[in-house]
Order: structure tokens, then C-alpha cells, then sequence
């Protein structure tokens, strides 16, 4: 697998929250998660509680977008991340590499009870105003 171009692995290495969107009889939410980035797999792994609304509303529909970003007011210094995916449990993906990836960042999480997720990206368009007005480097699952 071709892995997203070196500038929005180093963007997404940097930082530490994932703006997380779903739906549920077409109404929208978002959610904020602190995450670590599997750059091999292409996949976020943050944790959940089995009860909050975003992870009840991937029971009836597991594709979900999100968006990681550098907050600035500063045009010239815009980035940020917008991708799609489909969300599972860590037990379904690799849950000894997700749970490892996870602690290193997180170390803190080993005293928390809850669920380990996983994104698996196939769609992933970073913009960096930094290489020009309005680049964009997009990256798609094969």
C-alpha cells in the first residue's frame, strides 16, 4: 500500500486531536478524541466509551469523516486534514498493535476502562497553504 504523501504523516504525527463526524437518521454530530496515528496501516486508534453518542450512532452506520487542523488565523500558515473512513473496534482490527500505539502516546490511558477504536482511512486530502494558496495533497486507499 502507498502510504499519504511524507508532509501529512508528519502533520498528522504532530498532532493530537481528530474532529470525529457522524450520523444517525440524517442528523449530524461531531465528536473531539485524542488520537495516535498509525502511519503503517493508515488508521487513527483513540479511545471511546461504548455509550457516548458518537460510538452508538457507528452501531447502524460505520462510515464516518473527521478533520484534524492547526488552529491559526494566519492564511499563509493554514494545514489542516479531511478525511473518510470506516470505524471498528480495536478487537476487530489489531488490538495488541493498536493498544500498543495508543499507550505510547497516551500513556496515561493504562489507568482509564474503555474501548480502543479504530479509523481505517480510504480517503485523506490535506490542505497546506504553507506550499502554496489552497494546496492540496490527496491520498486514496487502493
Amino acid at each position: 500500500m502507498q502510504k499519504p504523501d511524507p508532509k501529512v504523516l508528519t502533520f498528522l504525527k504532530k498532532h493530537h486531536v481528530l474532529t470525529l463526524a457522524t450520523t444517525h437518521n440524517n442528523q449530524p454530530w461531531v465528536a473531539n478524541c485524542f488520537y495516535a496515528f498509525d502511519e503503517e496501516k493508515v488508521q487513527f486508534v483513540f479511545t471511546s466509551d461504548a455509550s457516548t453518542r458518537h460510538i452508538r450512532e457507528i452501531q447502524s452506520n460505520d462510515r464516518v469523516a473527521g478533520s484534524v487542523v492547526l488552529e491559526t488565523s494566519i492564511i499563509g500558515k493554514i494545514q489542516g486534514v479531511q478525511l473518510t473512513g470506516s470505524l471498528l473496534t480495536a478487537e476487530r482490527s489489531d488490538p495488541d498493535r493498536a493498544t500498543s500505539l495508543y499507550l505510547r502516546r497516551f500513556p496515561f490511558a493504562a489507568l482509564m476502562d474503555t474501548t480502543l477504536w479504530v479509523l481505517e482511512v480510504d480517503y485523506l486530502k490535506m490542505t497546506d497553504n504553507r506550499l502554496g494558496f489552497g494546496k492540496k495533497l490527496i491520498w486514496e486507499r487502493e
